[in-house]
């Protein structure tokens, strides 16, 4: 971050392609133009003209693209070379672009440095400069509509708009301690309590959009769990609507984790088969068994599988119910999943609520899949899509909650009575710089070092 030297990288995928970018920025790099193209460009325009090494021959022929500076996707002068995608041909590219600018004191990239700069000159916020990233490691259709709505200031309209919101409140509470001859009728003559309500309101709904963000970003880990031979592998394969799993009448199939990426409604789903619990003296299928129980204590939800069984009355809980339950706690949802109803000659089903559902299905028909699908969604939290949707990461939901928090605690202090107004302006300001760390107003340099150095070099 204190090294204002030009860069420059390749911004494209290392290996072969039909296209390669070589990109530069920085201060002074016009003398870079006039050395690798052998002329000035207009600003902003595609020029197709040979690329020359230091002795005027060509190393190849394509497209240069000049952004002088403020006008570029960094603030700075950017010079973008896009030639033939061969690894040899990009890197002999970069090559003769560093030796060009060794004299402006021209030096490879960092991971992440050009949006880095970006949002160093006030081009991106922090919150857009990280969802240039999700939307280059989206997933799902969903995921990257999301995040490119976060990219273009979405999410960060929201969250200046509850800034601003407490910007106000904190005024009229400032005024009234700069004040203290005024009388507190002052502040509910300027409807300070009905600010507030608005501010956690929209601090609530926004809070609510930016998990099913999350979730669209980092996915939901579904664990299957059970016995040998309830199901776990044939209602992981119906899921995947494939054959990703071995399912045989054999007990033990299954002695390590199988995972399967899946997507419901736009929401990535890890589904995650594992071996089926049992004591058993094998050394292959104990190991397998210790990775399931790793994988129950990692799980976002765990389906618990157990055998339908004909008849009205309502079934026990499956096997090892009890340690499942104790191993996850409260913090992660068990779900039982009652398989093989087509043996049993029940109807697909689903009943309970949140944590108390149980599901009845057959992973061989089909039958009750939906009910399934769309019970992992509700447990979830997702909302459902929509043209509000934004891409979120959990330290922005970290941010949200603890600015949430920290109004309930202003609410607490009862300062319509006129006292504690000053724990009150306070517990404003620290709600203020908790939605300030979202968009990059208050971040620690160490903060920005992680984010951006987990983005890929020419970007």
């Amino acid at each position: 971050m204190n090294d204002a030297r030009p860069i420059c990288a390749i911004a494209t995928p290392s290996g072969r392609g039909g296209i390669g970018i070589v990109r530069a920025s920085g201060k002074g790099i016009a003398k870079l133009v006039e050395s690798v193209c052998g002329r000035l460009l207009p600003a902003r325009q595609a020029s197709y003209l040979p690329f020359l090494d230091a002795d005027g021959g060509t190393i190849d022929q394509g497209i240069a693209i000049w952004f002088p500076a403020p006008h570029s996707y960094t603030g700075e002068d950017v010079l973008e070379l896009q030639g033939h995608g061969g690894p040899v041909v990009m890197q002999m590219l970069l090559a003769r672009v560093l030796a060009a600018g060794a004299p402006l004191g021209l030096r490879l990239a960092a991971p992440g440095e050009f949006t880095e700069r970006a949002y160093l000159n006030d081009k991106l916020d922090l919150a857009q400069a990280e969802a240039v990233a999700d939307l280059i490691d989206a997933s799902t259709e969903q995921a990257a509509r999301s995040a490119q709505r976060s990219m273009s200031g979405e999410f960060s309209q929201r969250v200046h708009g509850l800034r601003d919101g407490l910007i106000e409140l904190r005024m009229l509470v400032e005024a009234t301690l700069d004040f203290p001859e005024e009388e507190i009728d002052f502040l509910e003559r300027a409807d300070a309590e009905g600010k507030l309500r608005a501010v956690r309101e929209s601090l609530a709904a926004t809070l609510a959009v930016a998990r099913t963000g999350a979730l669209l970003r980092d996915g939901l880990n579904v664990v299957l769990v059970g016995e040998p031979n309830v199901g776990k592998s044939s209602l992981l394969n119906a899921l995947a609507g494939a054959e990703v799993a071995i399912v045989t009448p054999i007990a033990g199939t299954t002695r390590d984790r199988v995972a399967q990426a899946i997507q419901i409604e736009g929401v990535p789903i890890n589904i995650i088969d594992t071996a089926g619990l049992r004591e058993s003296s094998d050394e292959v299928e104990r190991i397998g068994i210790a990775r399931t129980w790793d994988e129950i204590g990692r799980a976002d939800v765990v389906l618990l599988l157990g055998v339908a069984e004909p008849g009205p009355e309502a079934p026990a809980d499956p096997p090892l119910a009890a340690e499942v339950l104790e191993r996850t706690g409260p913090r992660v949802p068990v779900v039982h999943v009652w398989n093989k109803i087509d043996l049993a000659g029940l109807p697909a089903a689903s009943r309970g609520e949140g944590t108390e559902r149980g599901v009845w299905l057959s992973a061989r028909t089909g039958e009750g899949i939906d009910g399934l699908r769309h019970c992992l969604l509700e447990l979830a939290g997702w909302q459902g899509a929509g043209e509000s949707q934004f891409i979120a990461r959990e330290r922005h939901l970290v941010a949200l909650r603890e600015a949430s928090g920290l109004l309930d605690e202003a609410v607490a202090l009862g300062w319509r009575e006129g006292q504690g107004l000053e724990l009150f302006a306070e517990e404003l300001r620290l709600a203020q710089e908790a939605l300030g760390a979202i968009t990059g107003e208050f971040s620690a340099d160490e903060l920005l070092g992680v984010i951006f150095s987990r983005f890929c070099i020419g970007k």
